[in-house]
């Protein structure tokens, strides 16, 4: 067998060029992997998606305790007025619970009004204001962060998840009333508060929709301001008792009459704007002032919020 020996190198020929390749000839270019820094297959639009968070929040136990809640105030309440009836007669003027056993209209638009002033603001502050700073309590903001998820992208999926779990509060309380009160007390003709007018109830069923859907706007300043508290600290419990605390001293400013026309730019002035809507002859003048007020109200401190975050040092 011959001893072959390989075809020397010519000098000056670059390391790795293959034999054979004339001198002076550039080897082919091999394509290199893109150096924009992101992990092959990464997008940062489909991290954490709406689903994700959905279900997680719903695991939770906070969630399923205080739907449970909203679900069985109506059926207590129609227990009360069950085991109460006979106990007084109505007034001249007639108050909204005076009518609450009249049909299933009524019973809802007073399940509706008990239940919007506190227990409503207690669930959407709990939804909004729990969102972010309970991530920061359990230590996995970070990690959430490090994924890597944008910021803005992880803030509005917490936020826009959050506020359909809060509009879900606000929907579920007079939906089950009506189901309840109409079971109970029958599906009747709407009696009016204050006058004692009835009127039909097919033609009072879009205005009740009017008038779930103010709800939800007019809860829009608590659920902002607890999701603000939220990303601004790692206590639960302090973004939900601050977002509370507005409306309370909110509802102690309302009661000074002597703060005339200013009352009218505090958050809570026109929550009950809504039982104009359900007028002989409605109102929505009151209504249109409550969404500008919460709406503005809203928009800035949202805003505020993502500031806030994007500048956060997040250790926890």
């Amino acid at each position: 067998m011959s001893d072959v020996s390989p075809a020397p190198v010519p000098s000056g020929t670059p390391s790795g060029t293959p034999v054979g390749t004339p001198v002076g000839t550039a080897p082919a270019a091999v394509p290199a992997p893109a150096s924009s820094g992101a992990a092959r297959g990464y997008a940062p639009g489909r991290t954490l998606p709406l689903g994700v968070e959905i279900v997680r929040q719903l695991k939770r136990r906070r969630t399923l305790v205080m739907f449970g809640l909203l679900l069985a105030l109506p059926w207590i309440l129609v227990i009360a007025f069950t085991f109460g009836a006979g106990s007084g007669q109505p007034s001249a003027t007639l108050r909204i619970s005076d009518l609450a056993t009249e049909g299933g209209l009524n019973f809802a638009a007073f399940a509706l009004s008990v239940s919007a002033t506190f227990l409503l603001v207690v669930a959407v502050a709990l939804f909004c204001g729990d969102t972010v700073a309970v991530e920061a309590s359990w230590s996995s903001l970070r990690y959430l962060l490090a994924a890597p998820i944008p910021r803005d992208r992880l803030l509005r999926q917490k936020l826009i998840v959050a506020l359909g779990y809060s509009a879900a509060a606000v929907i579920c309380v007079p939906a089950m009333a009506l189901l309840a009160g109409t079971l109970a007390f029958g599906w009747n003709d709407v009696r009016v508060p204050g006058t004692g007018e009835t009127i039909a109830a097919l033609d009072m069923l879009p205005r009740f929709g009017v008038v779930v859907a103010y709800a939800m706007v007019s809860q829009l300043v608590v659920a902002s301001l607890a999701f603000l508290l939220s990303v601004g600290t790692d206590a639960p419990l302090g973004a939900v008792g601050g977002a509370v605390g507005l409306v309370i001293v909110s509802n102690i400013l309302q009661a000074v009459e002597e703060l005339g026309v200013l009352r009218e730019f505090l958050p809570t002035f026109w929550n009950t704007a809504w039982l104009d809507a359900l007028a002989p002859q409605p109102q929505y003048d009151g209504m249109l002032k409550g969404v500008a007020v919460s709406v503005t109200y809203s928009v800035i401190l949202i805003a505020f919020a993502f500031r806030r975050f994007r500048a956060k040092d997040v250790v926890s």
